[in-house]
């Protein structure tokens, strides 16, 4: 189901708004808080970097990032406001300070060359192709030269280990796209100077594929 804003439409992390209480429980049980940690173990933190995290939904990534790292200023990033809601609340109650402002990933509204790391975990696939370009543009953007792109996402359709129980979850329209192949030429086309597939791991919504872009 697509909501629409205003200005734009966008697909909610959980689906249907109907869902999103239950989101971060489903997740947590689903292994999710596992494969967000060693998404921030790859990226390599170093004290004061500051950190852009792109698709925050309810912002599970950005307190895991400064709970961890509490000298590293986080910014996240989400259409949803309600899902910002539930990630302002998360964060007021861990007693962290975490910037959570609303908009979408290709028209950040951050200043050129500001953020050490940017961070893209389990969204990218809910975007169309040109948002996936566009997005990828903005962040390479918004990356000091050096910094990296931290992305987790599923792979494409054709290596869902576990088709009849990833179509409950997610679209295979929109996993179409979203093969490494495809991922890596849209990194190397939005700038990026070099971008791999680190690793990828199975799991029964399919299997998930972690990358790095150096800007």
């Amino acid at each position: 189901m697509t909501l629409t804003n205003s200005e734009r439409s966008f697909l909610p992390a959980a689906g249907r708004d109907l869902f999103l209480p239950l989101y971060d429980p489903l997740t947590r049980l689903l292994g999710l808080d596992r494969w967000r940690r060693a998404l921030l173990d790859q990226a390599g933190l170093r004290p004061h970097d500051r950190v852009l995290d792109v698709g925050c939904g309810t912002g599970s990534l950005a307190v895991l990032i400064r709970k961890e790292q509490p000298t590293v200023g986080v910014v996240g990033v989400d259409p949803d406001v309600k899902a910002l809601a539930r990630a302002r609340g998360k964060a007021e109650r861990a007693g962290l300070s975490i910037r959570f402002d609303q908009g979408f990933a290709d028209a950040l509204g951050s200043a050129d060359e500001a953020f050490d790391r940017v961070f893209s975990s389990m969204m990218f696939h809910h975007l169309g192709k040109d948002e996936k370009s566009g997005m990828l543009r903005e962040v390479r953007r918004v990356l000091k030269p050096g910094g990296r792109l931290e992305l987790l996402d599923f792979s494409g359709p054709d290596a869902d280990l576990h088709g009849a129980v990833s179509r409950l979850v997610h679209s295979h329209r929109r996993l179409k796209g979203n093969s490494p192949a495809e991922i890596l030429r849209l990194m190397a086309d939005a700038g990026f100077v070099d971008a791999g597939r680190l690793r990828s791991e199975s799991t029964i919504f399919g299997r998930l594929v972690f990358y790095q872009a150096i800007a």
